[in-house]
C-alpha cells in the first residue's frame, strides 16, 4: 500500500553466549569459550565447572551460582532464564558457563528457547562433552571397528523413586557402546534391566567420576557387579557410566605428572598468549 513502510523485525536486545565448560580440565576448553570467559561481565555458572576454568573468568566478572545438585535445584530453570535475561537487557556481556556441552544433557536447549523468545541474541560455545573427555582419558574409544559400530548417549537421572525411561531391549543390542549420564543413583537398576533385555552381565564397566580432573576416580568392572565397583571406589557421583567391550581397552589416567615434567603453564600466562 502506498505510503505505507513494510513491519520490519525488532532486532535483539542484548547477548548471552552459552558456553560449554567441557569435562573439567581447563586445558580442553576452546579458544572461544576462553576469549568469552576473559571478557565475561557476568557468568552464571553451573556447579559441575572446574576450578580451573573459573581461574579464566575475567577478575571483575560477577559470578552467579545457579547449580543444580541430585534433589536439590537452589535456582529454579525459570529463575535462571530471568536473570540471564535481565542482565543481557541491562546490555552487559553475559555467559552461560555450563559443564561438558550446554546442549548434551545441559538443559541448553531450555535455555536457548527462552532466550529467543524474549529476543536476546544467543551465541552457542560447544564444549568437550563429559563423555568423549572422560572415555579419552582413560583411552576408551567410544567406537571400534571390530567391538562398537554404536554409541549411544543416554541419562540415568530419574525422578526420585524412579527408574529412567529407556528403550532397554535397543541398549541390550551388542556392538555398541552406551555411555550413562548421571547415572550412579540407578546404576544397580540399569544394570539388571540391561542384563534381562539380554546384554551379557560379563559386560566390561568403566564408572569415572571428576574425569580428566586431578581428583579424578576411574573404577572397572563388569555390569553385573557395577552397584559393588562404585561402592568399592567410593564413587558417590555425579560419574560416567561407559558399557561396552571398548571398556576393555581401557588404560586408566595418570593424575600425577610423571618425573622431571615441566609444571603446567600458569593459566594466565596461557590466556595472554592467545589472546
Amino acid at each position: 500500500m502506498d505510503g505505507v513502510s513494510a513491519p520490519t523485525k525488532k532486532a535483539p536486545t542484548g547477548h548471552v553466549a552459552l558456553v560449554g565448560a567441557g569435562p573439567g580440565d581447563p586445558d580442553l576448553l576452546t579458544v572461544r569459550a576462553a576469549r568469552l570467559l576473559a571478557q565475561a561481565e557476568v557468568v552464571f555458572v553451573d556447579r559441575l565447572v572446574g576450578a580451573g576454568v573459573m581461574e579464566l573468568v575475567a577478575a571483575s566478572a560477577e559470578i552467579v551460582p545457579v547449580g543444580k545438585s541430585k534433589g536439590e535445584h537452589s535456582v529454579p530453570q525459570d529463575e535462571i532464564h530471568r536473570r540471564m535475561i535481565e542482565a543481557a537487557k541491562a546490555g552487559k556481556r553475559v555467559v552461560r558457563l555450563k559443564g561438558g556441552d550446554p546442549f548434551i544433557f545441559g538443559r541448553g536447549g531450555e535455555e536457548l528457547e527462552a532466550l529467543r523468545a524474549a529476543g536476546i541474541e544467543v551465541e552457542v560455545v560447544p564444549g568437550i562433552s563429559s563423555a568423549l573427555g572422560c572415555a579419552a582419558a582413560a583411552q576408551i574409544p567410544l567406537t571400534h571397528r571390530d567391538m562398537a559400530q554404536a554409541v549411544t548417549f543416554v541419562t540415568g537421572h530419574a525422578a526420585l523413586g524412579a527408574e529412567p525411561d529407556l528403550d532397554w531391549n535397543a541398549l541390550a543390542r551388542s556392538n555398541q557402546t552406551v555411555v550413562v549420564f548421571m547415572g550412579v543413583g540407578t546404576a544397580d537398576t540399569i544394570a539388571a534391566r540391561l542384563v534381562a533385555a539380554g546384554r551379557d552381565p560379563a559386560t566390561p564397566v568403566a564408572v569415572i567420576e571428576n574425569g580428566t580432573r586431578a581428583n579424578e576416580i576411574s573404577a572397572f568392572g563388569a555390569l553385573g557387579n557395577v552397584a559393588d565397583v562404585i561402592y568399592s571406589a567410593g564413587i558417590n557421583g555425579p560419574a560416567l557410566l561407559i558399557i561396552g567391550e571398548v571398556v576393555a581397552l581401557a588404560q586408566p589416567r595418570q593424575t600425577a605428572a610423571p618425573p622431571g615434567k615441566a609444571e603446567k603453564q600458569n593459566l594466565s600466562s596461557l590466556w595472554e598468549m592467545l589472546s
